[in-house]
């Protein structure tokens, strides 16, 4: 009996331990490629659809835009300065 309460406490505290390994969508790159073959499956590492659908083709596979990317500033058009103004 000790043997198996130990046993289930080793595993508990394994499984607590690591970490949980996910599908995540890296914000590096504005395309990502799915997979649909056996699992589903994203790889973002492509910066155009052109260079995503020269890989894709083929491959049961397809080029989505990825809605995580993290876009920087120079590239996203900047929105005018918010004037205040007094009403009277």
């Amino acid at each position: 009996m000790r043997i198996l309460s130990l046993a289930i406490l080793v595993i508990g505290i394994a499984s607590a331990t690591l970490p949980a390994r996910a599908q995540m969508f890296t914000p590096d790159y504005p395309v990502c490629l799915h997979y649909s073959d056996t699992i589903a499956y994203y790889e973002c590492r492509y910066t155009s659809l052109a260079q995503c659908q020269a890989t894709a083709s083929g491959r049961s596979a397809q080029c989505v835009i990825n809605p995580y990317f993290a876009a920087t500033g120079w590239d996203q058009p900047q929105a005018p300065p918010y004037t205040w103004r007094r009403r009277y």
